[in-house]
């Protein structure tokens, strides 16, 4: 009995090293994407409450197409990462010939998207203050979406890659060229005019414009993803490589319009109470999307590692990698939540000095901290599931957890019982709950043994068991090519 619960450690301790080694750089790329909007929150809440409820209303509104695009998206990494596992980079090459086509139409789309929505501000009952406040930041911050989803979509095909360093590096430098042009544009430094908030969409505009040039040249230049560039550029599109990046992304990206247009919601309903509200709201969430950096990274680390087993029929390794990241995240994330209980108020100074939207961002950080554990779970469980290309039944999740539960409860705890933004962000936290459980045990349904029992009576594995109680793999690994 110990020797065998001595091999299973090996073999869980074994997956989680390069799920962390992968992880760490995509943390810092996915970090450093929040660090722009935390710094314009920092940096625009200096000038005062309005332009930052300003700028908390255009980024809930730009979420739902940006989102979205991240989405379709990362049925770039998926197919990518199952090509490379599969050992086929003329498969990979053209995914990323097709998914270059398609970050470009998704960016032009999710542009065009934002400024459509111009006009309607208004009749989203927010305050006639922070709707003129907002309306030139929303259309430069709208262009930048271009660039930004461009650049996301070559990251993920550099990341599936093993390659996750250069993306990181780029996104960071980007990072600080915002800070610097945000310090210029909207204090008004080196001779520049102080625009205040229009300053900051400048800045955004033009350091994601920088960002997605970088990350261009990388994926076309760069010696060690020669292989996995296609031979020629102009060939024929093929509508069945387009298809199958849209049936994996599209499913995706509901899903995390679901997800994030239930927070966009939730931001509304904060105006209908008033701009402190969305300040506040807006400073912890900041906050709290902050964190969900780190849990997304193993994410998405998890879920290329998991399209790598997939890919080379190693399906006794996906169910180690997938709960070796979803445990990894839980204690992140719990050391996060300690943080926002004991130093909310603190955390919360940093971004403004108003008393009122202080003590109101102070208690949602509270709530932000309860549900810490479950927001870093169900990020690493639906990662793992879209490894697998399971992403139908996950959104409908989504779907039920957010809209179903989560919405109406906040509502009601809002608006019925008297609890204002701690109601909102209740609902939230219950909804999240759902959310990581149900995704939970479905990839536990996914990668049980009945479900590996079902895999060899369809001969997709062999006959034969691992002592840990899975199917051993298709493929032998040999030492040196873990994926």
């Amino acid at each position: 009995m110990r020797g065998h619960l001595t091999r299973r450690f090996r073999l869980w301790r074994r997956e989680a090293r390069p799920t962390l080694a992968l992880a760490f750089p995509i943390m810092g790329g996915m970090l450093s994407q929040m660090l722009m909007g935390l710094a314009d929150t920092i940096m625009v809440g200096r000038v005062g409450v309005v332009p930052l409820a300003a700028c908390s209303l255009v980024n809930a509104v730009a979420h739902l197409p940006l989102v979205f695009g991240f989405g379709l998206l990362s049925a770039i990494a998926v197919l990518t990462a199952q090509a490379y596992g599969a050992r086929r980079p003329d498969d990979a090459a053209q995914v990323l010939r097709h998914g270059l086509l398609m970050s470009v139409l998704m960016g032009l789309a999710a542009a065009l998207s934002l400024i459509g929505v111009r006009p309607w501000l208004a009749v989203l009952r927010q305050p006639p203050e922070v709707v003129e406040a907002a309306d030139t930041y929303l259309i430069l911050f709208a262009a930048s979406m271009f660039p930004a989803l461009v650049a996301h979509g070559m990251k993920q095909f550099s990341e599936a890659l093993k390659h996750p360093w250069a993306p990181t590096v780029v996104l960071l430098g980007g990072v600080g060229l915002n800070v610097l042009l945000n310090w210029v544009l909207i204090y008004g430094h080196w001779g520049a005019p102080a625009m205040g908030l229009d300053g900051a969409g400048w800045a955004t505009l033009l350091a994601r414009s920088g960002m997605a040039l970088a990350m261009l040249g990388y994926v076309l230049v760069a010696a060690p993803l020669r292989a996995y560039r296609p031979a020629r550029w102009s060939g024929r599109l093929e509508w069945q490589r387009l298809r199958g990046l849209l049936a994996l992304g599209v499913p995706v990206a509901l899903q995390h319009l679901l997800e994030v247009s239930a927070f966009v919601f939730a931001a509304l309903m904060m105006g209908w109470i008033g701009s402190e509200a969305i300040a506040a709201h807006q400073i912890a969430m900041t906050c709290a999307a902050t964190t969900f950096m780190f849990p997304l990274g193993i994410g998405m680390a998890v879920c290329i590692r998991v399209g790598h087993a997939y890919g080379a029929a190693q399906f006794s390794r996906m169910r180690r990698i997938g709960f070796g990241g979803v445990g990894m995240a839980a204690a992140i994330m719990a050391v996060s939540g300690v943080l926002f209980m004991t130093a909310g108020r603190p955390i919360a100074g940093l971004f403004i000095t108003a008393p009122e939207v202080l003590n109101l961002a102070a208690q949602l950080l509270i709530v932000a901290a309860i549900f810490q554990i479950a927001d870093g779970v169900q990020v690493v469980a639906i990662s793992a599931l879209r490894g697998l290309n399971d992403v139908r039944h996950p959104a409908a999740i989504a779907g039920l957890a957010y809209w179903v539960l989560a919405l109406p409860v906040g509502s009601l705890l809002a608006f019925r019982f008297g609890l204002g933004a701690m109601g909102i962000w209740i609902g939230l936290a219950a909804g999240l709950g759902v959310a990581a459980a149900g995704l939970s045990w479905r990839f536990h349904a996914k990668t049980g043994w009945a479900a590996c029992h079902w895999v060899r009576m369809t001969n997709k594995c062999s006959p034969s068991a691992d002592q840990d109680g899975t199917l051993a793999p298709l493929l032998p690994e040999k030492p040196g090519t873990q994926a």
